[in-house]
């Protein structure tokens, strides 16, 4: 079955980094486009960025544009999702997905100002 796993959450400081993973399987990793959402308490799921199953396209939500990077491994069945500058604001839990609606346990991401 599908399945996905993010890690790499943690408490960081307001300009700091982090770098997410998710490790996908159950499916043929590379042929799907895959995504990261994240979720802050009392607020709606947002998608943060997407991937194209080659890795040649990628699109970020502008709240995040410039800061965070989407990138995937398909010899390694994982997604990533490194994270520059990271603002009060990005804490979240973050999910990774595949479509049509699969996502992992998510992880969380907190970041003190």
């Amino acid at each position: 079955q599908v399945q996905l796993k993010e890690s790499g959450g943690g408490l960081v400081q307001a300009g700091g980094s982090l770098t997410l993973s998710c490790a996908a399987s159950g499916f043929t990793f590379s042929s799907y486009a895959m995504s990261w959402y994240r979720q802050a308490p009392g607020k709606e799921r947002e998608l943060v960025a997407i991937i194209s199953s080659a890795g040649d396209t990628t699109t970020y939500a502008d709240s995040v544009k410039g800061r965070f990077t989407i990138n995937r491994n398909n010899a390694k069945n994982t997604l990533y999702l490194q994270m520059n500058s990271l603002k009060p604001e990005d804490t979240a839990i973050y999910y990774c997905h595949r479509p049509p609606n699969y996502r992992g346990q998510g992880t969380q991401v907190t970041v003190s100002s």
